[in-house]
């Protein structure tokens, strides 16, 4: 499938950047040069800030029924062209196209959600202290937003900002990311073509530290919604503090799993491999330390490991392979430097460990045992196809070790006990966690962390409020 040349969206209309200036976007299974996306500088994001202070003025006006008919196309139109857009996404990020297809289809679903949710977007009356007043709590779109997000999940990523944003009233401009922007071009354009009205929706790729140097600071911007790492996002929150800009921040984690002795093993050892392997990986929810206790340790291990094995890693496009390429070449380095440092503290590794061929970013599923808090996959998140296993004695002993970390994203856990199921809950210090299934990430439920994993949410019926303002309004009769 031909891979399009990529344009920015600015006041409605794709256009190459004022410069003609573009950069080239890689297939990272093939390492080849597949195409070119417009390059912003400072004078195209002038005339997408104008666009989007116009464009909110507008919009804001819509009503919440309008904007709920245009997200509700947008989102039929996603769908009907999912199969045109899995394959650009598998070839400038990796993923196998079922993955892709999976994505999309997600994020339609996404939009749906939130185009019922901004529908009901409820103020309220205050009872007051006297007769004839009249309390009223409003809700009012914040303003135009700026939103930064990763190369993962690129449509996934997005859909969430730029939905809650459109459902509310707000205008927003995406700083897409430049590895992989076809895909989220298309996003983009099912709402464009769904009859956004210009400047309400906003597309712009460059250098990311030049954008959000000068997208947060600037007066038309009144919220910032960033999706990455922890040192960049407690840059962005830092400078957009400076400036008084509401902030809502989805940041790396380092998600511990804990399966106690009575748990279905089998099942639990299926689920997270899956979960784990998911994108090779590249995922701020993947399961990361595995805390098994010692009774059912090596069972889970040998488990695990042959679902690992199982995999067949490959090009994306083809069908058959059930996990793709690494997204970019600083994946496998980072790969290689993790599993040798493991090596280096005493882990042993069951399976995997190397890169696969010298074409492409392929790195074999990898799961490793044993492994001392001291080396570095342990302390940081590896983001990538590998999985460590631990043995735990005593439920405190898995509590500790889960909480040690400054992160507090998303979190696992496997057991038959009610008990010991609500008490793991109350003890991890996590946004999210999910017991026996794996429950992330739908719309309707939350999605954000605590401790240095961010703030704020972008699921569930608390997504939208981030993008409200509450103005109080008390009348008195006349």
């Amino acid at each position: 499938m031909t891979y399009p040349k990529v344009q920015l969206l600015i006041d409605g209309k794709w256009c190459d950047a004022a410069s003609g200036k573009t950069l080239p976007v890689v297939n990272p299974a093939t390492g080849e040069t597949i195409g070119a996306f417009a390059h912003a500088e400072k004078a195209d994001l002038d005339r997408a800030l104008e666009a989007a202070a116009k464009g909110f003025q507008v919009w804001r006006k819509a009503g919440a029924f309008a904007r709920y008919q245009v997200m509700r196309k947008a989102a039929e139109l996603l769908r009907s062209r999912a199969d045109a857009i899995a394959p650009l996404m598998t070839q400038e990020q990796g993923k196998p196209l079922a993955e892709a297809k999976m994505e999309i289809l997600a994020g339609a679903d996404t939009i749906d959600w939130f185009a019922e949710e901004g529908r009901r977007a409820y103020g309220r009356i205050i009872p007051a202290r006297a007769p004839g007043i009249y309390q009223l709590a409003i809700k009012e779109p914040v303003g135009p937003v700026a939103a930064f997000t990763p190369w993962n999940f690129p449509v996934n990523q997005i859909v969430r900002k730029l939905s809650a944003a459109v459902a509310t009233g707000c205008s927003i401009i995406v700083k897409a990311p430049e590895e992989t922007p076809a895909s989220p071009a298309e996003l983009l354009r099912a709402f464009h073509d769904a009859g956004v009205p210009a400047g309400v929706i906003g597309l712009v790729f460059g250098v990311p530290a030049e954008i959000s140097q000068y997208l947060i600071p600037s007066p038309v911007i009144r919220k910032v919604t960033f999706t990455g790492s922890t040192v960049v996002g407690k840059q962005l929150a830092a400078l957009a503090g400076q400036h008084m800009k509401r902030v809502t921040m989805e940041l790396g984690g380092h998600a511990p799993v804990i399966v106690f002795e009575d748990a279905d093993v089998d099942s639990a050892a299926k689920l997270l491999a899956f979960g784990k392997f998911r994108n090779a990986g590249q995922v701020c929810v993947a399961p990361t330390r595995f805390l098994v206790q010692e009774k059912v340790y090596e069972s889970f291990v040998g488990k695990f490991t042959e679902h690992a094995k199982a995999l067949k890693v490959g090009n994306g496009m083809e069908q058959s392979n059930t996990m793709g390429a690494l997204a970019n070449s600083r994946r496998t380095v980072s790969m290689d430097a993790h599993v040798a440092d493991a090596k280096k503290s005493g882990g042993k590794i069951r399976t995997g460990g190397h890169r696969i061929g010298d074409k492409g970013n392929f790195f074999e599923p990898t799961v490793v045992t044993e492994v001392p808090n001291t080396a570095r996959t342990m302390n940081e998140e590896p983001f990538g196809p590998l999985a460590v296993i631990n043995p735990f004695k005593t439920f405190d002993d898995a509590v500790t070790e889960a909480n040690r970390l400054p992160f507090g994203l998303a979190s696992y856990a496997f057991t038959k006990s009610a008990k010991t199921a609500n008490a793991i809950a109350a003890e991890v210090e996590v946004g999210m966690m999910t017991i026996n299934h794996l429950g992330l990430a739908l719309p309707e439920v939350p999605f954000g962390g605590v401790k240095d994993s961010g703030y704020g949410t972008e699921g569930g019926a608390d997504a939208i409020e981030a993008y409200l303002n509450t103005k109080f309004v008390s009348q008195a009769g006349v």
